[in-house]
């Protein structure tokens, strides 16, 4: 826990002064009854002594000024809370090399179902699409709240040849902001265009009316995510490198999952016999730079545990918030039940 103004826990040092006033309280109490001539006489006409409850009523009270001094420290602490996050992008390979069989049954099924089983525990006020990547990247579902419509694209998967992942998170950031108008097209055609301007128009041709764009901090938009799944490595396409720069320079944190083996398998795809392995190295710097996670699933339960483990932290997210509200609350509460007993036990607020 960490405090935005310290230098208030100061106001604590009163607590022990407080105890001390209290017990003070109590010796000069007892020395005032001391004066009557008879202490039976007293005893006799007061009854049974409150005991043990007289006490009670004024911890209760040092609680609440405890919480009371903290909550004028303004703590700050760690705190579990919902995600902000509304929409999910889904960039999924589907190039030859998923038919390999090193995950059962293979690593296309086996996606589809992890990528299915993920959609079923997500919140159904989240927002998802899907991006369907191997030679070429395209949007195969735009994004819906319909989980029938994301799970019927998710079945009809196509296998195609090459790995194009910088044009996947390219296409994926063009469905979270589709009033950047961003080009596919120009970015792996045309070097000297602006990959986020209107097509044909270079950078050094801009409208007079349009706003320069303006990087933010990598990982600072809260509003979506790509979840990247892949088992190659690129072979076409965008840059995955330059791709995963411009997610960070839009906040956008792209969470990849490796799936299959580093060691990787040999299969044969249209007439062709290639190995496919799995470039982890690419896809850490993908998750380092957007500010994301890089995800291992070597086995089809392992791609299941890391998507409960994404939908985990897609939907709830640990912040940093101030809880000055809560300790005030619970110094109410606190001083609220000190009165109450107060009241009860001896017809008095203390």
């Amino acid at each position: 826990m960490t405090f935005l103004w310290p230098q208030f826990l100061w106001l604590l040092l009163a607590l022990p002064l407080l105890m001390v006033l209290y017990w003070w309280l109590l010796r000069r109490k007892k020395r005032t009854a001391l004066r009557y001539a008879n202490l039976a006489i007293v005893r006799e006409a007061m009854g049974r002594g409150p005991g043990w409850r007289r006490h009670v009523p004024p911890v209760f009270m040092l609680f609440a000024f405890a919480a009371m001094l903290l909550a004028s420290a303004r703590p700050m602490a760690s705190i579990s809370l919902p995600s902000t996050q509304q929409t999910i992008i889904l960039a999924m390979d589907v190039s030859g090399s998923m038919r390999a069989e090193d995950v059962q049954p293979n690593r296309l099924v086996a996606s589809q179902n992890a990528a299915k089983a993920f959609l079923a525990e997500l919140p159904r006020h989240v927002k998802v699409g899907i991006v369907a990547f191997a030679g070429a990247a395209q949007v195969v579902q735009p994004v819906t709240l319909s989980r029938e419509d994301l799970n019927t694209a998710i079945d009809k998967f196509q296998l195609q040849r090459a790995t194009a992942i910088g044009s996947a998170i390219v296409v994926s950031l063009s469905e979270l902001f589709p009033d950047q108008r961003i080009s596919l097209t120009d970015m792996t055609w045309n070097r000297n265009a602006d990959p986020f301007a209107p097509r044909g128009r270079s950078i050094d041709q801009p409208r007079a009316e349009e706003k320069p764009f303006q990087p933010v901090e990598p990982g600072s938009y809260g509003s979506a995510a790509i979840i990247l799944l892949t088992d190659g490595q690129r072979t076409t396409g965008v840059d995955t490198a330059e791709a995963a720069r411009m997610a960070a320079e839009r906040g956008v944190r792209v969470y990849t999952v490796g799936v299959g083996t580093v060691e990787g398998e040999i299969i044969g795809f249209e007439g062709w016999s290639m190995r496919v392995r799995l470039d982890e190295e690419t896809l850490k710097d993908v998750a380092r730079t957007t500010k994301g996670e890089y995800y291992y699933a070597g086995t089809a339960e392992n791609l299941k545990q890391v998507y409960q483990s994404l939908s985990t932290k897609l939907t709830v997210e640990k912040k940093e918030t101030e809880v000055a509200g809560l300790l005030a609350l619970v110094a109410s509460i606190l001083a609220l039940t000190a009165a109450t007993l107060s009241l009860l036990w001896f017809n008095r607020i203390l």
